[in-house]
């Protein structure tokens, strides 16, 4: 089995391209060790948004689609646009992020 290939890329870095649509990329200044703990807290996230609307329960999916946009914030890709915040804002930015989502994993218990 192959490793899935790199999404294509806009020439100038800033936006993925999928099945012809442009997506904002994460921000590149990002330590691949935080890039991938804010991916996991993502993912785990969005297991919880599909498991809330499986039990149709709104509170929950509020809750976790608000770590899905705390997610997508810190990693550069909504929001700000990180090519117009200087590195120290970028650093606060996933700092944060990280932050916010460690304490709502805490306050929430293990996604199913």
């Amino acid at each position: 089995m192959n490793p899935p290939a790199d999404p294509e890329r806009t020439p100038d870095g800033r936006y993925v391209v999928v099945n012809h649509r442009k997506w904002r990329a994460t921000d590149p200044e990002i330590p691949e060790d935080v890039a991938a703990r804010l991916r996991h807290h993502l993912m785990a996230a969005r297991r919880a948004v599909a498991a809330a609307r499986r039990t149709a329960d709104a509170e929950a999916e509020g809750r976790a689609r608000g770590r899905v946009h705390t997610a997508k914030v810190a990693l550069g890709e909504r929001g700000t646009p990180w090519w117009e915040q200087p590195r120290e804002a970028r650093r606060r930015r996933w700092e944060s992020g990280v932050r916010q989502l460690d304490l709502a994993n805490q306050e929430e218990g293990p996604t199913p």
